[in-house]
């Protein structure tokens, strides 16, 4: 529930104090005596407590009507969003060679998926208006994540991704690729994409890369592939039999020639990430390859609620007035 003039709900600070300044005051006199002595029979007679509740009706009636003054209304969620017309599926390798920390930000190692995560994410918050999904494979591939403008669930869901989560002995491109194309299939988008980030080859998968390109081609769907990595070797963390933390250096094998195949066919462009400054710059030049110009619309529906508040504060003036004439009738 929302207000549409929050503000005027302060005067509810004000009925305390009226309350209060109301009570010093006293009930005005039934009767004036020109001395005591004539009802001093009257004396023992304890005190009706009518007339403090029909005190506090008059008060809360007050109070229903401040509120209703604050119009609160409830917002319903069919909120409509007419996006930019760019739908965008990321498809993030998760194999256990991800894990190697050949990155480096500001001084301190970073592992391939932690630095890959990290610029996906900076890349999204300048996306609001594009539909974006998250493929993750690694010795098989699955939709994390599928096409959605709710981007604070998106980012949700990448935070809560670790290497491990699902089998990392093994890298399908060609699936995830596949994947990835499929969740965009019978899309109407005016311009359909997929991001494919690796730091391997293929060696696991039902699905060549080169017909997912295919496929991918076929339904128009542009294709950007990044290889991750260093050239040469790379550090993979482990543990010595003290459990310290070391390094062992190990051959970086991105399949640069697949890679680069892939892109070529469907339209897109191969890029090599080999530190974190080009990372950056990677995902700040597909950003600015992939505009188009949106037109946006959200509209939101309230539901109002001030005739009901204002017929509880109506309807408690009513229980009072029949009280005050009736059960609590009063002299004179």
């Amino acid at each position: 529930m929302t207000f549409a003039h929050p503000w005027l709900l302060l005067l509810l600070l004000l009925l305390p104090v009226l309350a209060w300044l109301k009570g010093r005051r006293g009930a005005p006199p039934a009767f004036v005596y020109s001395s005591v002595q004539l009802v001093r029979a009257m004396q023992n007679i304890s005190r009706s407590r009518a007339g403090g509740f029909l005190g506090s009706l008059r008060w809360l009636a007050l109070a229903l009507f401040i509120v209703a003054m604050a119009q609160p209304r409830l917002a319903k969620s069919t909120t409509e969003v007419k996006a930019s017309g760019v739908d965008i599926v990321v498809a993030v390798d998760m194999s256990g060679s991800m894990i190697s920390e050949d990155f480096e930000v500001r001084g301190e190692r970073v592992n391939r998926f932690n630095m890959a995560r990290t610029v996906l994410k900076g890349f999204i918050d300048k996306r609001p208006n594009d539909r974006i999904g998250l493929v993750l494979f690694a010795s098989q591939a699955f939709t994390a994540t599928p096409l959605t403008l709710d981007h604070e669930y998106l980012q949700a869901d990448l935070d809560r991704l670790e290497i491990g989560a699902i089998d990392q002995n093994a890298t399908a491109i060609g699936d995830g690729l596949g994947t990835a194309v499929n969740r965009l299939r019978d899309l109407k988008a005016k311009s359909k994409i997929v991001i494919l980030m690796t730091d391997g080859q293929n060696n696991s998968g039902k699905l060549d890369p080169m017909l997912a390109a295919d496929a991918a081609a076929a339904l128009k769907v542009k294709v950007y592939t990044v290889g991750i990595g260093m050239r040469g070797q790379a550090p993979m963390p482990t543990h010595d039999m003290f459990g310290r933390k070391v390094y062992q250096m190990v051959p970086v094998d991105v399949d640069e020639d697949t890679l680069q195949k892939i892109a070529d066919k469907t339209g897109g462009k191969y890029y090599r990430a080999d530190n974190a400054e080009r990372f950056q710059q990677i995902y700040a030049e597909i950003d600015k390859l992939e505009k188009t110009e949106a037109s946006i619309k959200k509209y939101t529906q309230f539901k109002e609620l001030f005739p009901w508040i204002v017929a509880g504060g109506l309807a408690l003036l009513l229980i009072e007035l029949v009280l005050a004439q009736t059960a609590f009738r009063r002299l004179p």
